[in-house]
This record gives structure tokens, sequence and C-alpha cells, in this order.
């Protein structure tokens, strides 16, 4: 099976909101917040919004990337080939905080790797699921930056400060000045912007 990059301008769908924890090599917990205003629920189905199957795998499959990602120093990326089993228990809609927990099974081949985890909504099981696939260089496909970015945002570990600093004034009309920098998931740029207030 080839594997080739997305074009450039693809849309990006990101389906895990949170990364709770980690043990490199080894396990990945995470999070999916399923919105009302997720685009695939318009469809499916009308009247009964409901996340699809395949995207809850796809939050998985995410999972596996990331574990893959952080326990090689953002070298490696998964890439899923073969679902061995998945069963669905119930549905997931608006509102609904997916918990994963995801697992490597040991004994693949260095380039290939094979995961079991499951998905739950409030300790009520929703989709277990056992999956194998490639094992790619992550700069094939993503800039390992950017993706090393966006992994600290997803566990909070990002630097963000929004703590004011004193610049001027006698008590009365003091000037404080507030300084925020993020990283942006694109380019490895910094974007900031100062607001002063009297």
């Amino acid at each position: 099976m080839a594997v080739s990059a997305p074009p450039e301008g693809r849309v990006r769908y990101y389906l895990v909101d949170r990364i709770a924890e980690w043990e490199a090599g080894k396990r990945i917990r995470g999070v999916k917040n399923v919105a009302m205003t997720e685009d695939f629920l318009q469809y499916h189905f009308p009247r009964r919004p409901t996340m699809p199957g395949v995207l809850l795998l796809e939050s998985m499959t995410q999972l596996a990337g990331w574990l893959e990602a952080i326990s090689s120093e953002f070298a490696s990326w998964f890439l899923l080939e073969h679902v061995t089993s998945c069963k669905f228990y119930d549905l997931t809609g608006p509102g609904d905080q997916v918990e994963f927990a995801l697992e490597v099974v040991p004994g693949a081949e260095p380039s290939r790797r094979r995961y079991r985890g499951s998905g739950s909504v409030g300790g009520k099981r929703r989709v277990v699921a056992e999956f194998d696939g490639q094992v790619v260089p992550l700069a094939d496909i993503e800039a390992p930056e950017s993706q090393r970015q966006l992994f600290e945002i997803l566990t909070n570990t990002a630097g963000f400060s929004l703590a004011p600093k004193y610049t001027s004034g006698n008590g009365i009309g003091q000037v404080f000045q507030w300084s925020i920098c993020l990283p942006e998931l694109v380019t490895s740029r910094q974007i900031g912007f100062s607001l002063d207030c009297y």
C-alpha cells in the first residue's frame, strides 16, 4: 500500500481535543468533545445528530499517531491499514465527551504497530476496537515542529502567559501591559499582541 502526503489546502479534522496522559511506547488517553456545531452531524442523522462510528475510530487512530510521535521525539506517526475488530455499543451525539484509552499490543514488527482501545461516555462504553498499521516518518505527512506545538496545546503544556507587567504611572492612571504569544500551528513563527490598559 502506497503512502502519500495529503494535498495542500486540505480540510483537516482534529478529532482529539485533549490528551490526558500517556506512557511512551505503551499507552495514551485522550478526549473528544462532540459539539452541536460539528459539520459531520448536519446530515448524520436527520433529527438525531450522531457522530459517525468511523470518526470515533479515526479519533482512536489519531491518538495512536500522537503516541507514536511522542514516543519517537516527533519522528514517526501511525497510519491505519487494517481494523481487526470494532464494536459499537451506543450512539454518540452533541454534548458527549468521549474518553478514549488506547494501548500498544506487543509483538508487532518495528515498522508496524497494533493497538487496542475503547471509547466511553460517562463511564459507559461506546466503542471498542483493535487495529494495526504502518509506522511512517512524520516529516513525510506533516511538519514535525507544528505537530509538536499542537501536542503541547493538546496536553496543556504550551507556553502561554497573560500576566500583567507594570510599565508606568504614579498609582492613579497606572499603565499595565499584557502580552500574549501563541504558537501558530501552520508555521514555526510566533504571533503576539499587546494590550495597554490605563
